[in-house]
């Protein structure tokens, strides 16, 4: 989705410690022999849009992600993730944001003003020389990229007394590269598998502003997980919202209808599951109806904390509450809807939502598929 810049509390703490130190679903399943390269760069260059500069590199990056993680590239998927990047980014690797380093510095007003820290003092700590003898509020100003902005930080957290110890994980920079591949989502599946393309004299979260990385961990995100849909939509959604994000709107959608209350569909099932707010009730009303589905409140807990997971769709609470909802709406709801979710962040100024988001790039790859039927 949009690329969604934070300066949290953190941050502006460290600003004043340097002052001081220096006064059957579409989606995808793993390929069953290793498909014709040649073929491959035939079908993702047909999918490419034109006029794109480094059209090669494109290809060769996108189809080395499919390969890296064994995922077919099928029109579809291949659609899908070409998609993505267009509208992510347009095709340009590290693309200029408008006004980036004034919605920077608005910002860290902002969080100073709501910390209770004096603007003077942290006005003063920007204008600290930093390691290329600008201002850090120079170099902040005349940031055009969020590569350049991160750059900036962590020049910044270097020189700070334990400050990649304290500070790392609150660089202002979430999402990165040209398909704005969220840092967390990226160290997560690191863990589990080991990325391919490992260099030991670089940083993930810095390797991530590379088209190679991003392509590989956005394909990732967007197709390396089963899920119950039956329309790319969802998975377009899920992108914004986060993997199984759309299933578990359609669980909210299904509980709120047995319970008889309003319940917000953001997909976000517990607090610290996504950035939706009021994520917790979704507990709350279903403990509100446990006698009904014969679960105790641990056993809704404990489901709920798969919500990120495949495995939720097979547990018990997920099977009576669809099933009590069908039953009582004569009729089998459905098990995807895309989350109410709005998009917030200093560079967003228009109304946006994840349906929005979902949408458009839903348009993109329908006409994808239409440029390959031709």
């Amino acid at each position: 989705g949009q690329a969604r810049f934070r300066w949290p509390r953190p941050a502006v703490s460290a600003l004043l410690i340097l002052l001081l130190a220096s006064c059957a679903a579409p989606g995808p399943k793993p390929a069953r022999q290793a498909p014709n390269p040649v073929a491959v760069r035939a079908l993702i260059n047909s999918a490419l849009p034109g006029g794109i500069v480094g059209r090669a590199g494109w290809n060769a990056d996108i189809a080395g992600g499919f390969a890296k993680l064994g995922l077919p590239p099928t029109r579809e998927n291949v659609c899908a993730v070409v998609a993505v990047i267009e509208q992510e980014s347009g095709f340009r690797v590290d693309p200029v944001i408008p006004d980036l380093g004034r919605i920077a510095l608005r910002t860290l007003d902002e969080r100073a003003a709501h910390a209770g820290l004096p603007l003077v003092l942290v006005h003063a700590a920007l204008e600290v020389k930093s390691s290329d003898g600008r201002t850090y509020n120079a170099r902040i100003r005349a940031a055009r990229t969020e590569k350049q902005l991160s750059d900036v930080y962590e020049d910044f957290i270097g020189r700070v007394p334990l400050g990649r110890k304290l500070f790392a994980s609150w660089n202002p920079i979430r999402t990165r590269g040209p398909m704005q591949v969220n840092v967390a989502f990226a160290e997560r599946f690191e863990a589990v598998r080991p990325y391919p393309y490992h260099d030991p004299r670089r940083d993930l979260r810095d390797e991530l502003f590379t088209r190679r990385a991003s392509i590989y961990f956005g394909i990732a995100h967007l197709l390396d997980y089963q899920a119950p849909y039956d329309s790319y939509l969802y998975r377009f959604a899920d992108y914004n919202a986060g993997q199984y994000a759309s299933r578990n709107a359609a669980f909210q959608r299904a509980a709120s209808v047995v319970a008889g209350k309003p319940l917000t569909a953001d997909g976000a099932l517990l607090p610290g599951d996504s950035h939706a707010k009021g994520a917790g009730s979704t507990a709350r009303l279903l403990f509100a109806i446990a006698g009904r589905l014969h679960l105790s409140e641990d056993s809704i807990h404990e489901s709920l904390a798969q919500g990120t997971r495949e495995s939720f769709g097979r547990t018990a609470l997920y099977r009576r509450v669809f099933s009590l909802a069908d039953r009582k709406s004569g009729r089998r709801l459905p098990r995807a809807v895309v989350p109410t979710i709005r998009l917030q962040g200093p560079k967003i100024v228009r109304q946006l939502t994840t349906a929005w988001y979902a949408r458009r790039v839903n348009g993109r790859f329908e006409r994808c598929l239409q440029d390959g039927e031709r």
